[in-house]
């Protein structure tokens, strides 16, 4: 193989596989990166056994040919070097990659590509063409919600389900569940239900940022793999098998107290009574009073306090419809979902202070928020 690159397209191709490297493994081909020639191009190409990311950079190519080397210390020596033309080597049939920088030069011990774990083919299902941005958005408004343990694998992934003309992503943790529709360019043929690793779409949610050209999502026949393909970059993903709860339930379909909040100031208000929540279980507690008269104005108190260090009580006007009440809730939780939508105004409805509160964005149907109470003396 002989190669060669600019120094700043080997660095940020090789930062975009590496987030798939795993930190342990015990199998050793796994902190690898690939590196192979791919019609005039150069194919960088990391995996995890779970989620493999592919990414191709531009590249004179004089030799085809391919190497696996350990991939933190190819990325850790390319990143330093000048940005200049990268020259790549591997002579004959052997297991080390030369490279050439300006004035540095350096040898690194590799292994046959042929041992490289190999990247599942996706084919044969379900391909949905969705744009960049609106994708994004719904990534980025449920990812959050889902579980960082494996207790319940399932829990860990994002339900995925196309049917009609309607993509919905919908994540929970046991405490919250946050459910987004991404409408379709067309209808699907039939409806696919599967669970995606949120890590997964996190790194989709990554990529996205710059892109504007459509992405292509995949799903095999056999509902075990997913694809996404961007311009220069695929990840390929294996899919969690089980049962996501039936989410739908959980979704409360009525409500005592409706109220209306500006976002930005509610979120500032959770983020100050937050400080002192830290030292009181993490608990705000939120009160709503209707105003006087018809047209009178609503008010949103919310509160945090910690025994023996302070407490704090800040206060909104808002357009209540319904009775007063009065909720607790994590203020992460709080914070969480307030800091990814994208409205000037937020609906809350609850019921009473121990059955779920609802969030959503004011006259946005395709985003809903549940979030658990949790229990404290009023």
């Amino acid at each position: 193989m002989k190669v060669s690159s600019l120094q700043e397209n080997l660095a940020r191709g090789l930062a975009t596989v590496g987030r798939a490297v795993p930190v342990r493994s015990t199998l050793p081909q796994a902190s690898h990166v690939l590196l192979e020639t791919d019609a005039g191009r150069l194919k960088l190409v990391a995996t995890d056994l779970t989620i493999a990311v592919t990414c191709w950079i531009g590249a004179t190519v004089e030799e085809e040919g391919a190497i696996t080397v350990p991939a933190r210390l190819l990325t850790d020596f390319v990143a330093s070097l000048p940005n200049e033309k990268i020259d790549l080597s591997v002579s004959g049939r052997a297991k080390q990659l030369h490279l050439k920088c300006a004035r540095n030069e350096a040898t690194i011990a590799g292994m046959d590509a042929a041992d490289f774990p190999p990247v599942p083919s996706v084919a044969e299902g379900l391909t949905l063409s969705l744009a960049p941005g609106i994708l994004r958005r719904a990534i980025t408004q449920v990812q959050f919600a889902a579980a960082t343990d494996d207790t319940r694998p399932v829990l860990t992934g994002i339900h995925t389900l196309a049917e009609g003309n309607v993509l919905t992503l919908a994540a929970a943790d046991g405490f919250r569940l946050a459910v987004h529709h991404l409408p379709l360019d067309q209808d699907v043929a039939e409806k696919v239900e599967v669970i995606i690793p949120a890590r997964a779409l996190r790194e989709i949610e990554r990529l996205l940022g710059e892109d504007d050209e459509p992405i292509e999502m995949a799903i095999n026949a056999a509902r075990s793999q997913v694809l996404f393909r961007l311009k220069t970059v695929e990840v390929v993903a294996t899919l969690i098998q089980g049962t996501f709860p039936n989410y739908s339930q959980l979704i409360p379909q009525s409500y005592a107290s409706r109220a209306e909040i500006d976002m930005k100031q509610f979120l500032q208000e959770t983020r100050i009574a937050a400080i002192f929540a830290r030292d009181g279980a993490g608990i705000v507690r939120l009160q709503m009073e209707p105003g006087e008269g018809e047209k009178a104005v609503g008010k949103l108190t919310i509160s945090a306090r910690a025994e023996e260090i302070g407490d704090h009580r800040g206060d909104m006007d808002v357009k209540l419809e319904g009775e007063a009440s009065k909720i607790a809730f994590n203020s992460r939780y709080l914070q969480d979902v307030l800091s990814v939508l994208e409205s000037q105004q937020v609906v809350l409805e609850t019921t009473n202070p121990s059955s779920p509160g609802v969030i959503r964005p004011l006259g946005d149907e395709r985003y809903v928020h549940v979030v658990m109470p949790m229990f404290v003396q009023w």
